[in-house]
């Protein structure tokens, strides 16, 4: 039997495991018989925990063989123009690890949420939508061409935003999370571009082309365009991992769960754009100046990230801006090369802040009980040396502010974009009184009136 045959099987596997969880959660909800809790937990474990054990099998399967690169071919899902959209995935150490590391994570995260959300009213819904997560992480993960990845890139922003507004009794929940959705259009129109883009100048939308280890692949793209996709690629990861200037959606992000703030916010959807710069190493190898971009903005977001988690008046805001300086840093190493390093980094990172934000309802009443014993806050106390001086006091109020992003956003993208909108709908109108006459009733019958 060759390696590839097991391969293959553990590869499906893993990501198929997922995809059955929510294809059975989702038509039970659909046919509005949702089942029982105790089922529902118990088959979202052992799904997550199959598809772990698989894909930490399909690891052991390329180590033992060849570390290479593999592109695993499973035949076509659409057959609308000749060779359909290929179903692909290429398979190595980086992509299999981060993967199984994904899983093992959502499994957690479902063992947890089994209990915190018990008898609540959408209880169901969340384990639909944790099925999106991971089903969307898989494909994220070791997508093969560019149509799988925007498959997975999709599932990530939609079950993201439906959780942010998982409380929709709360208006405030429901605005967030079209705030959120909002950002993340934004990084899909940039990877769409870059599939166009490499359609365009390859002929091909096989992400080897991008991901491949190998100078050749790489190298049959020019530099312009090399540098033109990689900052698209920029663009897209900085709007998913609310990198410098899409950071405002972070704070708002955070009306959601606490289990889906701890696998979204702080261990593994913050983590995917790293997740894809890192795989698009050999691409920025290629194109200095969107490396040197890279770099730059992880470091002001790491710096941005740094000075505002410090002045944050609750809990769940504070971590996931700590967590947004660690993904900064992780950025920062990955356009410096350090690529090992970085991986490390994002996996230990990612399991850190899920343990934190997991224990983080449990922290707060203690610190509540300790602050409440000593008969001071401590956050008072950092306020008061942090205004000793104008620097510190200009700092400090930028920090509090959160950088004014969500004012500057508001002016220079949102308010123009909807003067141009007023200004279309108005010619549309006026088009419209042009060339299509306005409506008259037809006279009454002449032998109505004369009688």
């Amino acid at each position: 039997m060759t390696p590839d045959i097991p391969l293959t099987a553990l590869v499906v596997i893993g990501v198929g495991a997922p995809a059955m969880l929510l294809a059975v959660l989702g038509v039970a909800s659909l046919l509005n018989r949702p089942l029982p809790e105790r089922w529902t937990g118990a088959l979202a474990g052992s799904s997550l925990a199959l598809a772990c054990a698989s894909l930490l099998g399909a690891l052991v399967v390329v180590g033992a063989t060849a570390p290479g690169a593999r592109l695993l071919s499973y035949g076509a899902w659409s057959a609308s123009h000749q060779g359909g959209i290929a179903i692909e995935f290429l398979v190595d150490r980086l992509s299999l690890a981060f993967a199984a590391l994904s899983t093992a994570i959502a499994g957690i995260v479902s063992a947890f949420s089994n209990r915190y959300l018990h008898r609540e009213p959408g209880y169901n819904r969340y384990f639909v939508l944790l099925a999106v997560f991971v089903t969307g992480m898989a494909l994220v993960s070791l997508a093969g061409n560019i149509a799988v990845l925007f498959v997975g890139w999709e599932l990530l922003g939609l079950s993201s935003g439906l959780l942010v507004a998982f409380f929709q009794e709360r208006p405030a929940a429901v605005e967030n999370a079209f705030r959120v959705l909002t950002i993340y259009r934004i990084g899909d129109a940039a990877m769409l571009s870059a599939a166009v883009l490499l359609r365009h100048v390859a002929g091909s939308d096989s992400l080897s082309l991008l991901f491949g280890r190998s100078t050749a692949s790489t190298f049959d793209l020019s530099s312009a365009a090399a540098t033109a996709i990689a900052v698209l690629l920029i663009v897209a990861v900085s709007c998913k991992s609310g990198l410098l200037p899409f950071s405002s959606w972070l704070p708002r992000a955070m009306e959601g769960p606490t289990p889906s703030s701890a696998v979204y916010y702080g261990s593994l959807s913050i983590h995917a754009g790293c997740f894809l710069l890192l795989r698009a190493a050999p691409l920025l190898e290629h194109a200095p100046a969107a490396r040197i971009l890279a770099g730059g903005v992880g470091a002001a977001t790491a710096t941005f990230a740094a000075i505002t988690t410090r002045v944050q008046s609750d809990v769940k805001s504070s971590l996931a801006y700590a967590s947004l300086t660690q993904v900064g840093i992780i950025v920062v190493e990955i356009a410096a090369g350090l690529y090992t390093i970085a991986f490390v980094h994002l996996a230990g990172h990612a399991c850190f802040r899920l343990l934190q934000f997991l224990s983080a309802p449990n922290v707060l009443h203690d610190l509540h009980g300790i602050d409440d014993a000593i008969g001071e806050r401590s956050a008072s106390r950092a306020a008061e040396s942090a205004t000793s001086t104008v620097v510190r006091r200009i700092v400090f109020l930028v920090a509090l502010e959160r950088g004014f992003l969500d004012g500057i956003l508001e002016r220079a993208v949102a308010e123009p974009f909807t003067r141009v909108a007023r200004l279309l709908t108005r010619v549309d109108r006026r088009l419209c009184d042009v060339f299509v006459p306005a409506f008259e009733p037809e006279p009454a019958d002449r032998g109505d009136r004369d009688e």
